[in-house]
This record gives C-alpha cells, structure tokens and sequence, in this order.
C-alpha cells in the first residue's frame, strides 16, 4: 500500500475520532496538540495531491512555496498586524516558530490543495482559477477564523469587526495570499489525477463539516449556515461540472 493511502486511511481515523471528543467536548485539555495533528495529516494530504498532480519535483516545490510563503505572512501579519489585521497566537495550538504555530503552514496546504482542486474542476480557463481558488479560501476561513478565535483561542484579535469582532482585512488578507500562490501554481504543468482531485473535494467537505459541527455546539449559528450554503455550492458546481 503507498504512502499516500496509508496516510489518507490514518487521516479519516483521526477525523472520526477528532469530531466525536470535539463536537461532545470530550477532548481533555492535555490533548489539545491532537487538533494540530489534523491539520498536520491534512497538510501533508494536500502535499501527496500536488506531488501526484504535478509529479514529485514540481509538487515538492510547490508545498513548499506554500508553506514558507503563508508562514511568512502569518508571521508578517501576527507581528507588524500587516494584511491580516491586529492578532496574535495563544500557545494553546502550539509548537510555535516565531510566535507562529508550525500547523498553520499545513493549514494553508490544505486550503491550498483542495481550494486548487475545486478551481480546477469548476472552469477550465486558467486565468479565472486563481480568483476562484481564493474564494475558496475565502470560505474555509468563514469557519475556521469564528471557531479557532471564539471557540478555542488559537489567535486574539486586537481590533473589531461585524463578523465575529474579526477584521474584514483578514478575509482580504486570505484572499490576495490564496490568490497569489494560486497564480504561481499556474506555472506548472499539471497531469491528470482524478482520484486525488476527488479526495480533496472530500477533504474539503470533511473540513467544513468537523468546523460547521463545532460552530453549532458553540452556538456560532450565523457561521455555520453560512459557510455550509456557500461550501455546499461550490462542491455541487466542482461536481456537476466533472460530470459534465
């Protein structure tokens, strides 16, 4: 069996396990560093699906691109509150590099790798995948900003906003970055992959579920109808336009 399978059946263990202690809140505080584990796990799923997408070389190189570059804005937007807003990292998510949680880079991996994928199967031309892998992002983060900051406290935000006292610079902020390197990807040329490109559209929908779970059981209502509409018809236009 390879890598990647191994890793893939690993992950969806981790999830099933992960959504039970967290949506009953049976997760004790000593095993806080599993929730940076699944985004670890999901990072490296996105890895395995650029690597089989634009072979070992090109898909290396590309995470890391990604991961260094996202790193460097978190790190950039955490200290100087530049594109993101005023914030800074708790150390309930941590290790920490810099002030940074090492997870965040494999976070951005993942909105990265399935925001590509759902692009790629929603239009063919080229010059529209990057705006609409960066809404993508967008979404993702509709969900993960209003859990991890009022739910759990990975990050404090320092200055308000009308969605959940955050910032509207850090939606902007997600998008450009998501934008930029969804440009850069475009540099490469690309194989056909079909099986990781559906697995990243379940890793998507896996993601949201677990966060729109947890925004119910915290009562973040608004959020969660919010982010399932939009992520339930960007996953209905990815499909039905593979099928067709």
């Amino acid at each position: 069996m390879s890598f990647g399978n191994v890793l893939f059946r690993f992950f969806i263990f981790w999830y099933i396990c992960g959504v039970i202690l967290l949506t009953f809140d049976l997760l004790p505080a000593w095993l806080e560093w599993a929730n940076a584990i699944f985004l670890i796990l999901s990072g490296l799923l996105a890895i395995v699906y650029f690597s089989k997408k634009f072979g070992k070389k090109a898909g290396s190189l590309i995470s890391v691109v990604i991961f260094l570059f996202s790193y460097l804005a978190e790190f950039i937007g955490s200290s100087y509150g530049i594109l993101f807003g005023d914030y800074y990292y708790t150390n309930r998510f941590a290790p920490n590099l810099f002030d940074v949680p090492i997870a965040i880079g494999f976070a951005w991996l993942m909105v990265m790798g399935t925001s590509h994928a759902l692009a790629c199967a929603i239009t063919e031309k080229k010059w529209l995948q990057p705006i609409i892998g960066a809404c993508v992002a967008v979404i993702i983060d509709l969900i993960i900003d209003p859990v991890a900051f009022k739910l759990k406290q990975y990050w404090i935000w320092e200055e308000d906003g009308v969605y959940y006292d955050i910032p509207f610079s850090n939606f902007l902020g997600w998008f450009i970055v998501a934008l930029v390197l969804h440009v850069f990807i475009l540099f490469f040329s690309p194989n056909k992959n079909i099986f990781w490109e559906k697995r990243m559209f379940l890793l998507f929908a896996l993601t949201i579920t677990m966060f729109v779970l947890l925004a119910a059981t915290g009562k973040l209502l608004f959020a969660g109808i919010l982010t399932a509409c939009l992520a339930g018809l960007t996953l209905y236009a990815a499909i039905r336009r593979k099928r067709t």
